[in-house]
């Protein structure tokens, strides 16, 4: 199990805390990401196993780092903003290791607002996701997030991807492709990690037993002076940088539309000068981009990536 973490003093012990409901037994690594706010005196203090960073170097990164400091055959991955239900990851375990073409597997993760304890709590609960999904034109969504569980909360499927916020990894998976792409820093490297692995033949599932609490953004809202055009200007980038390395030459016109569009929607958001910066990041990283893309189609099938274009949950 790996945890990046980022002055998030106030939310471990919550996170840490709800291990001790598991049933499996956990390698567990935190990988501190520069905290100033007393993390890392917490987990000496704990005695939780981790690794001191003197600045953040991304989620990516992190996790990468984490991985490559523990052993067991799968990694689950989790941020610091998540409480584990009871039995979450064994459900997981079970799942992934039924089925040996899974590459990973996500559980039904659930908005945390109040009192996860509460009488009803879970069936009342928002979706923050239940497993990724990709429009048309490649941009990646979180299936169900903001609405009622509904059928979402008893029917297992496969799906594109799983979101990075919790999820279970193979780890001859994440040796074979390397790991996140650490240039992302942060967003859609788990997007750009779903599409690698589809293209190299692993598939993706849904646990919903499975139940995992999620803030959102807490410390990355609570690290930046404007995490709002920080958010923009990095998911401008790395969206694009996902959509140049699989998407079909015939749907960059569709892609060039939606981009222009955003770039309307970020002027009235008044974060428009971070939403440019990041596109035209993506551009500079143009030559990287399309080798990385003649390697995956040499290396795989991007077909297996592009089938999931548009496919939402229920029409899997």
């Amino acid at each position: 199990m790996v945890i990046p973490s980022w002055n998030s003093l106030g939310l471990l012990p919550r996170c840490l805390g709800s291990l001790a409901a598991q049933e499996e037994e956990l390698e567990l690594f935190v990988v501190d990401n520069g905290s100033s706010d007393g993390s890392v005196a917490y987990l000496e203090r704990e005695g939780i196993p981790h690794l001191s960073l003197p600045r953040n170097v991304g989620f990516a990164a992190a996790v990468n780092l984490g991985v490559q400091r523990t052993a067991a055959a799968e990694v689950l991955v989790l941020n610091a903003d998540t409480a584990l239900a009871p039995g979450a990851v064994s459900a997981l375990a079970r799942a992934l290791r039924a089925d040996p073409g899974l590459g990973g597997v996500q559980p039904r993760i659930l908005q945390l607002e109040g009192d996860i304890d509460a009488p009803g709590a879970q069936s009342a609960a928002r979706v923050y996701s239940a497993g990724q999904a990709l429009t048309r034109d490649g941009r990646a969504v979180e299936e169900g997030t903001g609405g009622e569980q509904g059928a979402l909360a008893s029917e297992p499927r496969q799906l594109f991807g799983v979101c990075g916020a919790a999820c279970l990894l193979r780890r001859q998976l994440f040796t074979e492709l390397g790991g996140y792409d650490e240039s992302y820093f942060a967003f859609y490297e788990d997007v750009d990690l779903n599409v690698r692995a589809l293209i190299a033949g692993w598939r993706f599932a849904y646990v919903p037993e499975s139940v995992v609490w999620h803030v959102g953004n807490a410390s990355w809202l609570a690290g930046f002076g404007q995490p709002g055009a920080e958010n923009a200007r990095l998911v401008a980038r790395n969206r694009l940088a996902s959509q140049v390395k699989f998407m079909p030459a015939s749907s960059f016109p569709l892609i060039a539309a939606v981009e222009a569009g955003s770039l309307a929607r970020s002027a009235a958001q008044r974060r428009f000068r971070a939403t440019l910066r990041g596109k035209l990041s993506a551009l500079a990283w143009l030559p990287r981009l399309l080798r990385e893309r003649r390697r995956l189609r040499r290396e795989g099938d991007p077909a297996r990536a592009r089938r999931w274009l548009g496919v939402r949950a229920g029409d899997s």
